[in-house]
C-alpha cells in the first residue's frame, strides 16, 4: 500500500521531533574536504514542491521495478516526511550495519567496550566466500584488530566478518534490537548474523526495517541521540567515506554533495534480486539535511534500473527541499 505522510508529531516521532525547533539544528555532516555553502538560513522551512507531488513522483519512479519499493524522505530540521509504503517491512541486508554500529558505539559510550580494545578475529569468525569481506580476503588466517578497526571495516567496506565479530562481542543481534526499542524505534529488527543470512534466501527477511523507521533512526543519528557527539562524528565520517554503490543515493545528486550513507544488497538468484537498498543523510546546499531511505525488493529488473530508482528518489527529494 502506498501512502503519503507529512506529520511532525505522530506518536512514533513526537518525543524527538520536539527538539527540531527554530533555534536548534543538527551538527553538520559535511567534512573539510566537502564544504557546503550556506546559501540560505537554516530556519527557512518547508518544501519547494507540494508533498503530494513528491509522493506521486516516488510512485512513478518505483513503477519500473514491477516489485515492492519503499521510500521515505525527511527534512531533518523540521521532521516533515514524505513516504511511499512507509510502514511496510523490507529486508535490510547490509543496511542493518547502521543500527549495529550505533548500538556498538552506545556500548563504547557506557564503557562496556573500548574503541582501542583489541579483539582477536579467528578464521572461524570469517564469513564464507560469496559474502563481502575485505577483512577475510586480507587476513584469511585471522588477525587482531581494535573495535575501531572493526567498525571501520563494517561501515566503510561493508565487511560481513567485522559485522559478525562485533555482534558477537556485543552479545548478539537481540542487543541491537533492544537498543532500538530503548530509543523508541519499533520498525527495525536485527535478528541474525551475516553468516546466518548466507544459509538461505529467506533468512534475510528476518532483518527488516520500514522506510519510516529508518529515516527516524537517521534523524536520531543526525541529532546525536543514542550516541555521543565524538562517536557520532566518527560514524558519520565512515558513512561519508564508504565507496559502495555510488550510483544509488549519490547517483544523480550534484557533484560534491555530502552523503553519509549505508547500502545493502542481496545479490541475484534465479533472476530475482531480493534487496537493493541505500539509506543516508544528505546535506542540502543551505546546510539543512535530508534523511532518505529507499528499499527495492523482490524484482527481476537489472542493477542499473534498481540503482536508478534509488538515485531518482534521492534526486526528487533533493529538488523538492533544496532552496532555489
Amino acid at each position: 500500500m502506498t501512502k503519503f505522510l507529512i506529520n511532525m508529531f505522530s506518536p512514533a516521532v513526537f518525543g524527538f521531533l520536539l527538539c527540531a525547533c527554530a533555534n536548534s539544528a543538527p551538527p553538520d555532516t559535511s567534512s573539510s574536504a566537502n564544504p557546503v555553502a550556506n546559501a540560505a538560513s537554516p530556519h527557512e522551512s518547508a518544501m519547494r514542491c507540494a508533498p503530494e507531488s513528491l509522493q506521486k513522483k516516488f510512485e512513478e519512479i518505483a513503477r519500473v521495478t514491477q516489485g515492492p519499493v519503499g521510500a521515505a524522505a525527511m527534512l531533518v530540521e523540521t521532521g516533515e516526511i514524505v513516504a511511499m509504503n512507509g510502514k511496510q517491512q523490507f529486508p535490510m541486508q547490509s543496511v542493518y550495519k547502521l543500527p549495529i554500529a550505533m548500538a556498538a558505539l552506545e556500548q563504547v559510550d557506557k564503557g562496556i567496550l573500548k574503541l582501542d580494545q583489541k579483539i582477536r578475529v579467528e578464521p572461524a569468525d570469517l564469513v564464507p566466500q560469496g559474502l563481502r569481506s575485505p577483512l577475510r580476503d586480507k587476513h584469511p588466517r585471522g588477525v587482531e584488530l581494535s573495535v575501531r578497526d572493526l567498525l571501520q571495516y563494517m561501515m566503510v567496506d561493508s565487511d560481513g566478518s567485522a559485522c559478525d565479530v562485533l555482534l558477537k562481542l556485543m552479545g548478539g543481534p537481540e542487543k541491537v534490537t533492544k537498543y532500538l526499542r530503548d530509543l523508541g524505534v519499533d520498525g527495525i529488527v536485527v535478528a541474525t548474523s551475516e553468516k546466518e543470512m548466507s544459509t538461505g534466501d529467506d533468512v534475510q527477511y528476518r532483518n527488516w526495517s520500514t522506510p519510516e523507521s529508518m529515516v527516524i533512526l537517521l534523524k536520531m543519528l543526525s541529532d546525536g541521540r543514542g550516541i555521543s557527539s565524538v562517536n557520532r562524528e566518527m560514524l558519520l565520517d565512515f558513512m561519508i567515506r564508504t565507496p559502495t554503490f555510488p550510483g544509488r543515493l549519490k547517483g544523480q545528486l550534484p557533484a560534491g554533495t555530502v552523503v553519509a550513507h549505508k547500502t545493502g544488497s542481496s545479490g541475484t538468484r534465479n533472476g530475482l534480486t531480493r534487496a537493493t537498498n541505500d539509506v543516508g543523510l544528505i546535506t542540502l546546499p543551505d546546510g539543512r539535511h535530508l534523511a532518505v531511505a529507499v528499499f527495492v525488493s523482490d524484482t527481476k529488473v537489472d542493477a542499473a534500473i534498481r540503482d536508478g530508482v534509488i538515485a531518482k528518489v534521492a534526486r526528487a527529494s533533493w529538488d523538492c527541499w533544496s532552496v532555489r
